[in-house]
């Protein structure tokens, strides 16, 4: 039987396969898993809802608090706001959990149901297994006055921002003008709100959600208008989000894309002149481009290399107890003041390291590292499970990588979500990279076609 949960929660069409009794179902079994027997002093257990603006988000939303409230659980519903906001008030006020309604930069007919655990965090594999095995449970059904309750919850967008701005440290935006491109998605409202509260002149695009629009040609997967607008206005930087807002890609004054390895190579390298970088190191996935880690070395700050995925960035800074971690696809975590990603604080964190050193971002990022030409194929119909082990294969990556030396790299991994293997190669020049993957990928081909 094929697992419901996916990498990031439950996702689907929504009405499709996110249909409004699953997703009821599945919050009364995460009432059971995640309340337990409630607060230990005869309360009932509690739980913070909140969606981005998709249309279907609306029913979905409903569904799953009307399943929260029949077993239980007293709703605090935030409304629309960001995947890390929500994160953020699940702690901040002492909740049991969370749940997040968002599938991401997906097209707006998709949605997906995130649980969180206490704290704010993520649930692990186990804890995801014991909700789906619970949806074959019948559910707890108080009557009278031990159903749950729902309010709205009032002054959720206000206490985030509020958080966002105690991250700053005092560093005022005052003189940097920033184009915030919001994806017309859950940051809409408080990603504005926290830059010019910060003292940013601020342009916004892309924030002008109708429930169809989210992720639609604007955000951090299409840059094109941000990049435009950067230039139209002059200004010294431009922040994407996404439709949930967990992630931030940026735009230099010249209307240059900063990926989240150049913003993590910043930031860091901002994190350890104060002395806020744990053990001078910074935690990355093994996609990260080389020219970042060399970067680093030089500045005396060392890499930790996890699985791609943001949950094992998240559990390697954990296991680490380090400060800074992220994915090149601008997934950063900033562990001090947040459990997942969070790209309103990311944007705000970039835009103050320019505020503080008078530098442009292009001079920082250009600082932080020199990026090297990455080539990446996929390659179909191949067995994916002989792709780590199959000596063939395994010879051409190692032949490939001691001719590439230490200014080069290969990276070859089955992928997790689609039948593809993918080949990534590095080189200090791009025709170098393009041959050697091109190379790897027919050997791939050849060796384990099905």
């Amino acid at each position: 039987m094929t697992r419901l949960f996916g990498t990031d929660g439950v996702r689907g069409v929504a009405n499709e396969l996110l249909t409004a009794d699953l997703a009821l179902r599945l919050s009364q079994s995460a009432a059971v898993v995640l309340g337990g027997e409630g607060r230990g002093d005869g309360r009932r257990p509690v739980g913070v809802v909140a969606r981005d603006p998709r249309v279907s988000g609306e029913f979905l939303s409903a569904a799953v608090q009307a399943g929260l409230a029949s077993t239980g659980v007293d709703v605090f519903d935030a409304g629309v706001l960001p995947t890390p906001a929500a994160a953020f008030l699940v702690g901040d006020i002492d909740a049991d959990f969370g749940v997040m309604i968002s599938a991401s930069h997906n097209p707006a007919a998709d949605n997906g149901i995130k649980f969180l655990g206490a704290g704010g965090h993520k649930l692990d594999d186990a804890l995801e297994d014991a909700i789906e095995a619970q949806m074959g449970v019948d559910a707890p059904a108080p009557v009278g006055a031990d159903v749950g309750r729902v309010q709205r919850f009032a002054d959720a967008e206000d206490r985030y921002v509020v958080h966002l701005l105690a991250s700053l440290g005092g560093i005022s935006l005052q003189g940097v003008k920033v184009v915030l491109d919001c994806a017309h998605g859950a940051a809409s409202g408080c990603s504005p709100e926290a830059f010019a509260a910060a003292g940013a002149e601020v342009i916004v695009i892309g924030a002008d959600p109708d429930g169809l629009n989210i992720n639609a040609g604007y955000g951090s997967t299409h840059l094109q208008n941000l990049q435009q607008a950067v230039l139209a206005h002059g200004a010294d930087l431009g922040v994407a989000h996404d439709g949930d807002a967990d992630r931030c890609l940026a735009v230099d004054h010249c209307g240059d894309v900063i990926d989240g390895d150049q913003i993590m190579g910043v930031l860091a390298r901002g994190l350890k002149e104060a002395g806020g970088l744990v053990d001078d190191t910074l935690v990355v996935t093994v996609m990260s481009n080389l020219g970042l880690k060399l970067g680093l070395a030089e500045a005396g700050i060392s890499v930790v290399e996890t699985a791609v995925g943001d949950r094992y960035v998240l559990e390697g800074m954990r296991a680490g107890g380090y400060s800074l971690g992220g994915e090149q696809s601008g997934h950063l975590i900033f562990a001090d003041y947040a459990t997942t990603g969070d790209g309103v604080l990311t944007g705000l964190q970039l835009a103050a390291r320019v505020a503080a050193t008078g530098k442009s971002l292009k001079e920082l990022a250009g600082e932080a590292m020199t990026r090297l030409p990455q080539v990446l194929l996929n390659v179909k119909g191949v067995d994916r499970a002989r792709a780590k082990t199959h000596g063939p294969v395994q010879d051409a990556v190692a032949a490939a990588q001691q001719r590439l030396g230490e200014h080069g790299r290969v990276l070859l991994r089955p992928s997790g979500t689609e039948p593809v293997v993918r080949v990534m190669v590095e080189a200090a020049h791009p025709e170098i990279a393009e041959a050697e993957c091109q190379t790897l990928a027919d050997i791939v081909k050849e060796e384990l076609t099905l």
